[in-house]
């Protein structure tokens, strides 16, 4: 990790609650994805961008699970309803507030949006570990949707939202069956992952148990094409051991 990471990590995240996901992470690799969820650890602020259907889906997972949230929204005032049936771990507030508010940025809004988002909040973005749940669809998106098609969602992401320390996850699912396969009584299923930085992917990848999933690191950021929109890894929902079956064969 360069010295910059370190300054950011300090900066958006206590070393302590960092140190936790790293041995995690570490655990889980050794012994399963089924154990990367670590009981009685610290909470975690998530700010999240976008509150409609995604971003209150795993909101509200993560509300359950003992974390803070911060819904943000161009017009907080109509999340009043959400944050009130959710109780004193859930309020509501702007995209700022939420980039002030998280340990961890979690984003649910139209791909297109990205460019303009990153502009307005360059500074706010430099050092935050990103949940990155953006799926670029043509008839929605636009240009940027082909610029993600030859350049990779990756590396496209990571163009826009410059500096953030992004892991891309929770976008090969709808949030409907996201909903209904949390914490799912005949077994969780795998939540595919990709990320260039170890401490991101650590902390990310708890978040990913906590919301009632098994965290499946597929590999660097570049490796996020491989469940991209219309990639072989893209809607599946299936178990993490056969996620990482899959996703071998693709290497």
């Amino acid at each position: 990790m360069t010295n910059q990471s370190c300054a950011n990590q300090t900066r958006h995240v206590p070393r302590f609650i960092v140190a936790i996901a790293v041995l995690t992470l570490a655990f889980a690799t050794s012994i399963g994805p089924a154990f990367a969820q670590v009981a009685s650890t610290p909470s975690l602020k998530i700010g999240i961008i976008g509150a409609g259907n995604m971003g209150s889906t795993l909101g509200t997972l993560w509300v359950k699970s003992g974390h803070p949230v911060l819904f943000s929204s161009r017009h907080p005032e109509e999340l009043k309803k959400l944050v009130e049936s959710l109780g004193p771990l859930a309020r509501a507030g702007t995209v700022g507030e939420a980039l002030a508010f998280g340990d961890v940025i979690f984003i649910a809004v139209p791909y297109a949006a990205y460019p303009q988002m990153g502009k307005d909040y360059a500074q706010e973005f430099k050092g935050k570990i990103v949940i990155d749940a953006g799926n670029a669809v043509p008839a929605r998106d636009g240009e940027i949707a082909k610029e993600a098609r030859e350049n990779g969602i990756g590396a496209t992401s990571a163009k826009y939202l410059a500096g953030a320390r992004i892991v891309r996850a929770f976008n090969t699912l709808n949030y409907k069956r996201l909903a209904s396969a949390s914490n799912r009584p005949e077994g969780r299923i795998g939540i595919p992952m990709a990320g260039d930085d170890k401490d991101a992917l650590a902390i990310a990848s708890r978040l990913v148990g906590d919301a009632g999933f098994d965290p499946v690191i597929i590999g660097p950021l570049e490796r996020a094409k491989d469940f991209a929109q219309g990639a072989p890894l893209y809607g599946q929902e299936i178990t993490a051991q056969e996620m990482q079956q899959r996703a071998k064969s693709l290497r």
